[in-house]
């Protein structure tokens, strides 16, 4: 089985900022952006033959029965969603853990990049 783990790049820092500004409207906007471009990144997974087993805020993880074959191809898929408001990062591996390693690897070298387990295990 392969897990695919993504989550929003600096989604935190711009609610932050949001909040210090006093700046409801944007917040509000900004929430409801992150929403649905998480839904839309589980939306394509599914069509890819995924099984979603959660999406909230700005996180998406999934499921396949086989081997991933082209997770570059897959991680433009994700960026194309999110398109010039926000970039994702992912992780990959035969486990739940494994792919949310692979996640923090991710998010630790540079964010906006699928790392797969393998590659740093």
């Amino acid at each position: 089985m392969t897990y695919i783990a993504i989550d929003g790049d600096d989604i935190g820092r711009r609610i932050t900022a949001m909040y210090l500004r006093n700046d409801p409207i944007s917040l509000g906007a900004f929430a409801e952006m992150v929403q649905i471009k998480a839904h839309q990144i589980a939306e394509m997974l599914r069509a890819r033959g995924f099984k979603v087993i959660f999406c909230a805020a700005d996180g998406v993880v999934g499921h396949l029965d086989s081997p991933l074959s082209a997770a570059s191809e897959l991680y433009q898929s994700i960026q194309s969603i999110g398109g010039n408001e926000l970039t994702f990062s992912a992780g990959v591996g035969d486990s739940l853990r494994e792919a949310y390693v692979a996640l923090l690897a991710a998010k630790s070298n540079g964010k906006a990049r699928i790392v797969t387990y393998g590659e740093i295990a």
